[in-house]
């Protein structure tokens, strides 16, 4: 069985920025009042500040690794979880945003480039491929982008 590369591509765009069988970080995150974006409602492990921070931190993270050979692991837990509860003001929310939806166009260029072998295993990695954190990332941003929409539901702001 043959592989068409350019379709499989195009599938990988798509899956970075997937909106049919969930939705999708850009309206997730629409229309989220200021004052409800550090709310830790009962129950709740992050809040939408925190889960937001997550999504950015972790996906640039991801980016950093697939292409910079001065990659320098964070340390997990600490490096990826923001201990604010809100964001500092209305301009750090807004630069998050900005920041996690550059590097999710970021990686579906990586994941159109011809130039990038797929199945290649990255060079200063452990045995992981451009393919398998092109879908971390994208089985990653789902989960956490589902906790928004919860939250959200939670918090009543949802529509």
């Amino acid at each position: 069985m043959r592989i068409d590369e350019r379709a499989l591509r195009a599938q990988l765009v798509t899956l970075l920025d997937f909106e049919e069988a969930h939705v999708g970080f850009d309206r997730a995150v629409k229309g989220i009042p200021a004052r409800m974006r550090g709310t830790l409602p009962r129950g709740a492990e992050h809040t939408l500040w925190q889960l937001v921070e997550h999504l950015r931190i972790a996906q640039g993270d991801i980016l950093e690794f697939c292409l910079s050979a001065k990659y320098k692991e964070k340390k997990w837990p600490d490096d990826y979880w923001p201990k604010a509860l809100g964001p500092r003001n209305a301009a750090a929310w807004t630069k998050a945003i900005a920041s996690y939806r550059r590097d999710r166009q970021a990686l579906q260029r990586l994941a159109a480039n011809p130039k990038i072998a797929l199945l290649a295993t990255i060079p200063h990695g452990t045995g992981q491929t451009y393919l398998r954190e092109i879908l971390l990332i994208a089985d990653h941003n789902a989960y956490h982008i589902g906790q928004i929409v919860i939250l959200r539901r939670q918090l009543g702001i949802w529509n």
